[in-house]
């Protein structure tokens, strides 16, 4: 899955900076920017932009929203208003949910579309229409719209740990389907010496807590002698 932050018509060029740079963070490959009214290579942009710069001197300039999309296979908006009752409501989640069912997504080619909204203004009614999902970050209901870079921080953050928690610790090397096996042969090893009148519940529960640990090799292996 590839993340491609959009922004649409940005106005100073301390947010063009720091989206830049919280794209960086999070290793978002690609920025595309749809008729920005501030200079996104400007001194202050590329002053805040600090590691990010070279996403800065990357990105994609273009005239239309539609431009921009269109080699994106879901494209994600945020909105700071939850709208009860409205068609659009229907398409719109709270960010956890919406991060789970993205991370769903097994492709690793499918291309989402962060899609980001005016400084100023915010996202548009036909802007909004063109997303097939919305992202509502609850803040405080006196005071719930975010800044854009901030708000970009929180779904890249929930994205990336998302991801972590799916695949393991970052760098940690998944255990192989034969280690895995392994340490079923270990557990079966314990659980014949004992009198168990369920053993086949016992192999499921252990099962379904192994798969819930996520355990990387070093942590497989540990176990793995422990049993023996």
């Amino acid at each position: 899955m590839l993340l491609k932050v959009i922004i649409v018509d940005p106005k100073y060029q301390l947010n063009v900076g720091y989206i830049a740079r919280v794209s960086e963070n999070f290793g978002v490959e690609r920025l595309v920017f749809v008729k920005p009214r501030a200079n996104i290579l400007g001194k202050k942009a590329i002053m805040f932009s600090k590691h990010g710069v070279g996403l800065l001197r990357n990105a994609n300039i273009v005239e239309s929203l539609d431009r921009a999309v269109e080699d994106c296979d879901m494209v994600v908006g945020t909105s700071g208003i939850w709208r009860i009752g409205e068609r659009l409501n229907e398409k719109e989640y709270l960010l956890e949910e919406a991060v789970k069912k993205i991370g769903s997504f097994k492709d690793k080619d499918r291309v989402i579309g962060l899609l980001i909204g005016r400084d100023d203004k915010g996202l548009n009614r036909d802007e909004l229409e063109k997303c097939d999902m919305l992202v509502h970050i609850p803040a405080n209901p006196e005071y719930p719209v975010l800044n854009i870079s901030h708000a970009l921080a929180i779904m890249l953050y929930s994205f990336r740990k998302e991801r972590s928690e799916n695949y393991g610790h970052i760098g940690a090397e998944r255990p192989t389907a034969e280690e895995i096996k392994r340490l079923n042969i270990a557990f079966e090893e314990i659980i014949k010496k004992k009198r168990i009148r369920n053993r086949k519940a016992v192999r499921n529960i252990f099962a379904k807590m192994i798969r819930r640990a996520r355990l990387n090799r070093s942590e497989l292996h540990a176990v793995i002698t422990a049993f023996k």
